[in-house]
């Protein structure tokens, strides 16, 4: 079943900020509720084609095994991932610079399988609700990184 959710978010942090972590799925658990694994697959530095096994906890006990392919890099700029089946998916962030902060573009589209099809039978409103849980927690993140940087940095 092919759906598509494109969702346009401001942060409010800047590309240099922002993109290190979509770019990285190392760092993915720590913000996106429903990522419960992204581990590299071979070793160097990440490029187009390096691999992740990935483990997304879905709903309740059910749990969904991938891996996720780095597609496309161009930093602080774009990331484009391919999950492979079930979620048969490609997704592309695209980053800008809006005032103090960073506009993202996230663009999800995919031909999911199996039972996940049910999933994706929920209306587009309830999907993006759902993404934009990650985007929430990205920005919680960095505030509270920058809140402990604040912290360090005031004198005692």
């Amino acid at each position: 079943m092919w759906r598509r959710v494109t969702l346009d978010v401001h942060l409010d942090h800047p590309p240099a900020r922002v993109f290190p972590y979509l770019a990285d799925p190392g760092t993915w658990h720590d913000w996106a509720p429903a990522v419960e694994l992204r581990q590299r697959v071979g070793a160097g530095p990440p490029s187009a084609g390096s691999r992740w096994s990935a483990v997304d906890h879905i709903i309740g006990p059910f749990r969904v095994r991938f891996e996720d392919v780095l597609e496309v890099v161009e930093p602080n700029e774009r990331v484009v991932w391919h999950s492979t089946s079930p979620w048969n998916s490609r997704v592309e962030y695209a980053c800008s610079a809006e005032d103090v902060g960073t506009r993202v573009h996230a663009d999800y589209g995919g031909d999911v399988a199996g039972w996940l099809r049910l999933v994706a039978l929920l209306p587009t409103f309830v999907l993006s609700r759902i993404l934009m849980r990650d985007f929430r927690g990205l920005q919680r993140l960095l505030d509270a990184e920058d809140a402990r940087a604040g912290a360090v940095a005031e004198p005692a």
